[in-house]
């Protein structure tokens, strides 16, 4: 079953997830999510598939850009899945999705339960 990989390049847990999945011979697809606008619909499907009750488990709630935009005190979820779609690096990474089932591929560990 095809793997895919929502991969930032620059990021060393996302490079570590590509290199864990090219060593397992799965198919995998990598996704360049801060290149590739993504859509509500794949968001709110990923968001169930990861098994997160609101798209704030799901972000980066360090980066300044949380904080400019003041999503602390944002509780419509269709505003923080926006949010995270104009401003992907929100997305916590390397997200992985095998058939019906998404993960945060950290640890290590996690990807290979996903992969077995």
């Amino acid at each position: 079953m095809k793997i895919s990989i929502w991969h930032n390049p620059r990021c060393s847990k996302s490079r570590e997830a590509v290199k864990v999945v090219e060593a397992s011979k799965c198919e995998s697809e990598v996704i360049k999510y801060l290149d590739e606008t993504l859509s509500m619909d794949t968001m709110k499907e990923t968001l169930k598939m990861l098994g997160f009750s609101s798209a704030r488990e799901w972000m980066r709630t360090t980066e300044a850009i949380y904080k400019e935009l003041d999503l602390k005190n944002v509780t419509d979820e269709d505003a923080l899945l926006e949010a995270m779609i104009r401003n992907p690096k929100l997305i916590q990474r390397p997200v992985l999705i095998k058939g019906d089932k998404a993960i945060i591929g950290r640890p290590e560990s996690a990807i290979t339960d996903l992969l077995n």
